[in-house]
């Protein structure tokens, strides 16, 4: 793996069960951790039915914008699975078999004594000239397309996918960071917080609210960034700064 100092990412969490509230995503928070972990920089984040439409036209823009596009869902055996043919759709090429594809899923079957049916063999389809995405816990793969990955949106079959894709991306300079407790609430330290971020534009500061049971409340302060004594820096402005509202 090459570094640069920002490596960007976009995720895109298909399936109408998302948008109806059915089903809970559980990927993205992975994928995010995952990524920040070896510095890639999650940018944004889409959720899109199961319209093809709307499939290709999120899969186009984000991997134009991005480094890199991971999308979840939409590969299985049923009917509404459709994020195959709409990813071959956004690259112009026809979403085939995959004669490895196909080899794999019928050994696979055959070994659990399984009829290999029209329905699983949609499992194998995938754009003209993709890259197998490894899938060890139900064989049935994920695939690579120029800078597009395509993954299950189940997400211990997620997670392995992810696992086997991410030694192989180019990865950025690891995004830093540094907790600053703060017994305030955001009304109190907003505008001075600002002018520290202001004057800090290197680095990110965010903050984030925090309700006791008590009914007491507080804020935690984060501070990001790429280099350390920039991070230290704008750290230590406000410990400043809350210290004299003490």
């Amino acid at each position: 793996m090459n570094n640069k100092t920002e490596v960007t990412a976009a995720a895109l969490a298909i399936g109408d069960e998302l948008l109806s509230g059915r089903t809970r995503d559980k990927n993205i928070g992975h994928l995010a951790q995952t990524l920040t972990s070896v510095g890639i920089n999650l940018r944004e984040v889409r959720i899109v039915a199961d319209e093809q439409d709307e499939i290709v036209a999120a899969v186009n823009a984000l991997r134009a914008k991005f480094d890199y596009l991971f999308t979840s869902g939409g590969i299985g055996p049923t009917h509404d699975d459709i994020t195959a043919d709409a990813v071959s759709k956004a690259f112009g090429v026809e979403c085939i078999y995959d004669d490895d594809a196909m080899e794999l899923l019928a050994a696979h079957y055959k070994s659990r004594e399984m009829e290999f049916t029209d329905a699983r063999q949609r499992m194998a389809r995938m754009p003209n000239g993709s890259t197998h995405i490894d899938n060890p816990v139900s064989k049935a793969p994920g695939f690579n397309k120029e800078n597009v990955y395509v993954m299950a949106g189940v997400p211990k079959v997620f997670e392995a996918m992810l696992n086997n894709v991410v030694p192989t991306l180019q990865t950025g300079q690891k995004l830093l960071s540094r907790s600053v407790p703060c017994r305030h609430g955001e009304g109190v330290i907003g505008t001075p917080l600002g002018l520290i971020q202001k004057e800090n534009p290197d680095i990110s500061i965010g903050s984030y609210p925090r309700f006791g049971d008590d009914g007491s409340f507080s804020t935690e302060i984060i501070v990001r960034g790429l280099d350390q004594a920039d991070v230290d820096k704008a750290a230590l402005e406000i410990e400043q700064m809350l210290a004299n509202l003490n």
